[in-house]
């Protein structure tokens, strides 16, 4: 059976807090939540592009109500403010859209805390995050979507010294880099799932890609050091054959609000080589169900981080 946006229920009186929305992905999946009823909480680094965010849900969903929360997840202070503002001044997150994130640099970055830039935005700003929100996630019943994306096929496994003070001893590969980010990405996803369930809790993990789809991603990153023609390049290639911003939202909207999904299932476009179209539960890697790597990358997460994430 095919899901379309008509599917979601209605969301009135729930609440969702979604990371990263001035453009893209978070963007779409903020006005499909709001357009059904949906209360928000949205967060960004920049006031000024936040504001037009705001502006846009507003014109779509007219009526809607829409908080913004200061957050940069490459700072794990910041995420640590963060996370206290939301936690203390609501009352329940009904739905949490880890989705914010930084692709392929060209050179090596390092976040404030001295983390590679992708494995410390894309997977241990979230983490952090997810932690800080913990007890009012458990509290809510949440559910909680976590982005991934196709580029976690692409690697084997995760350089789990990546997340250590004295970092990877390899060099740099942005794509390499970027898909073992995206493959910690799913698998905190699962991992979270299964400790919810162990723990017998109420809060469902669904992680979701999607596809390939045209967003800011391919123009932030190659570009954080400032302009270049590659970068320049992969960004129009990507917005002539990608799918638009607001389908590869889909996958996230299914994984949010489906009521069917119980946890640990992947949400993505049933496409062509999951690229595009509409959404539907998808494989993943065999490296990705690996539990004892998915143990380790949690033990390596807290100790980056300073975090006890104690499900």
């Amino acid at each position: 059976m095919t899901w379309h946006t008509e599917d979601i229920p209605d969301l009135t009186g729930k609440r969702a807090v979604i990371t990263g929305v001035t453009g893209g992905l978070g963007l779409h999946t903020a006005i499909g939540l709001a357009q059904h009823g949906a209360s928000l909480v949205v967060t960004a680094r920049d006031a000024g592009r936040a504001q037009q965010a705001v502006d846009r849900i507003a014109t779509e969903a007219p009526g809607a109500e829409v908080d913004v929360v200061s957050l940069d997840l490459a700072d794990l202070a910041d995420v640590s403010r963060a996370a206290k503002e939301v936690a203390q001044g609501y009352d329940r997150i009904d739905i949490l859209v880890n989705n914010a994130g930084i692709m392929v640099p060209p050179k090596l970055t390092k976040t404030a805390d001295g983390f590679e830039l992708q494995m410390g935005t894309n997977h241990l700003g979230h983490f952090a995050w997810t932690a800080g929100l913990w007890p009012l996630l458990v509290a809510s019943e949440s559910r909680v979507v976590t982005v991934s994306s196709l580029a976690h096929s692409a690697v084997g496994s995760i350089d789990l010294d990546a997340l250590t003070p004295a970092g990877s001893g390899r060099s740099y590969k942005r794509w390499q880099t970027y898909g073992e980010s995206k493959l910690a990405n799913l698998m905190f996803a699962l991992e979270l799932d299964r400790r919810a369930k162990a723990a017998g809790l109420g809060v469902v993990s669904v992680p979701a890609h999607p596809g390939y789809a045209s967003t800011n991603l391919t123009k932030t990153g190659p570009t954080v050091h400032g302009l270049s023609l590659p970068g320049i390049g992969m960004h129009q290639i990507t917005k002539i054959i990608g799918q638009p911003a607001s389908h590869g939202a889909w996958p996230l909207l299914m994984a949010a609000t489906d009521p069917s999904l119980t946890g640990g299932e992947y949400v993505g476009p049933a496409g062509f080589r999951g690229l595009r179209g509409r959404p539907r539960l998808v494989g993943m890697t065999r490296v990705a169900r690996d539990e004892e790597l998915a143990d380790q990358l949690w033990a390596a997460s807290e100790s980056a981080t300073g975090v006890r994430f104690d499900v």
